[in-house]
């Protein structure tokens, strides 16, 4: 079971963009940590990030087929800023008819009031918000638990 990881504008930045909010940890360590949790769980986790939303959306909709044809479980999305400004986004999930886990390293609820609305909340599968770099493998866990549904 494979699963893809995406990540949005200047996530590239982790471990120098305000290290009080978002950790000390790089994309580099978030990817690692995604690919042994899935691995853990007997998946693969491919891990992108891209600053550019139409990116985003054009993976969204790749995703979309594979999940059809049998080849993803589903994506664990971190939109960054396109979270609460993205509707193309929240369409691309919407109509890939995906699984998608929504995940925040920092807790969004506890910060800026324009940080209070996403637009993706409404067409994940589910969200993971404020548990830092963890999230992440949370947000696999829960994919997983809901790709292969068990006692």
């Amino acid at each position: 079971m494979k699963i893809l990881v995406l990540n949005g504008p200047n996530l590239n930045l982790l471990g120098t963009r305000e290290p009080a909010v978002y950790g000390a940890a790089t994309l580099a360590d978030v990817e690692r940590l995604c690919q042994e949790a899935a691995q853990q769980r007997g998946a693969e986790a491919e891990c992108r990030q891209s600053n550019h939303e139409g990116v985003l959306v054009d993976w969204i909709h790749e995703a979309g087929v594979a999940h059809r044809e049998g080849r993803l479980a589903g994506v664990v999305f971190n939109a960054g800023a396109y979270t609460h400004t993205s509707i193309a986004l929240h369409d691309a999930i919407k109509g890939a008819g995906v699984p998608v886990i929504e995940v925040h390293i920092s807790n969004v609820h506890a910060r800026e009031a324009f940080r209070h609305h996403s637009w993706l909340s409404a067409v994940a599968a589910g969200i993971v918000v404020g548990f830092g770099i963890d999230g992440y493998a949370l947000a696999i866990e829960g994919l997983l638990r809901k790709a292969r549904p068990g006692p």
